[in-house]
């Protein structure tokens, strides 16, 4: 047992080790690129973007961040409530489905960035402008992965539950087809969490609002200052990352764990 566990660990190790040295290569490629280019505008080097973090870090966090997270936040939660009901509708009610999906796909193809004047318009530069934003980046992509879990329930799950008493839709909806259908909702959920943090980035440069990181960098590239134009672009990526792994340990290998096939 002992000598298991730490073959577990050693390989653990190994393979974190090569995530590190792969980063390591790739930052070392970065700065002598840099350095034979001699040219900052074109790429700035590594040392010169931890340089602007030293400077930024302050604004970052507390300036830049949290603003961008309440646009985030304002739209995913209402594509949220908007697409798992009537995701939810289409796929249980043949009559829904026919009223909502010619609408949908009418309006899915557009892109989101598409209705920054309508925002602009409508809410001003606010917060309520961006969420817009990526509250269309969000919704779809909940909405047809919604549709999608409920329209795969095999009828023998929805004949078994009726012989078990559980008759009315609302209850079939509640006890068999929801919990069918949440790891398809959950994808659905993740995919738009990307979709609408790469909108709520353009819409913040593209003058939905005053302030966030998506702002910044487009500020900054006004200035010239690639350093922190790339700086930025890194903090976005980053903080990208840390919300898809947060989701899939909270959702998937918590809430999700009892899906068959999944690896341990």
């Amino acid at each position: 047992m002992r000598r298991r566990l730490e073959g577990r660990i050693g390989s653990i190790g190994g393979a974190y080790g090569i995530e590190a040295l792969s980063i390591a290569g790739l930052l070392v490629i970065w700065q002598i690129a840099a350095q034979i280019m001699d040219n900052t505008l074109l790429l700035p080097s590594f040392l010169q973007v931890v340089g602007g973090f030293l400077r930024q870090w302050q604004a970052i966090l507390f300036e830049d961040l949290p603003i961008s997270l309440i646009h985030f936040f304002i739209g995913l939660i209402g594509g949220v409530m908007v697409a798992l009901p009537i995701g939810m509708a289409m796929g249980w009610f043949k009559v829904a489905d026919r009223i909502f999906d010619p609408l949908v796909e009418l309006l899915r193809p557009i892109p989101p960035l598409a209705w920054i004047p309508f925002a602009i318009i409508w809410f001003g530069l606010t917060d309520e402008s961006a969420g817009f934003i990526v509250f269309v980046g969000a919704v779809f992509p909940i909405m047809i992965n919604t549709y999608t879990g409920f329209r795969s329930l095999p009828m023998i799950y929805v004949e078994s539950a009726k012989v078990l008493g559980c008759t009315r839709d609302r209850d079939l909806i509640r006890y068999v087809a929801f919990p069918f259908a949440l790891p398809s909702i959950a994808a659905g959920v993740r995919i738009a969490m990307g979709i609408a943090w790469m909108c709520l980035v353009a819409a913040e440069m593209f003058g939905v609002s005053t302030s966030g990181l998506g702002f910044k960098i487009w500020h900054f590239y006004s200035l010239h200052r690639m350093d922190l134009v790339l700086l930025y672009m890194i903090v976005l990526g980053l903080i990208g990352l840390t919300m898809d792994r947060a989701f899939r340990f909270l959702v998937e290998d918590r809430l999700l764990r009892w899906r068959v096939g999944l690896t341990q």
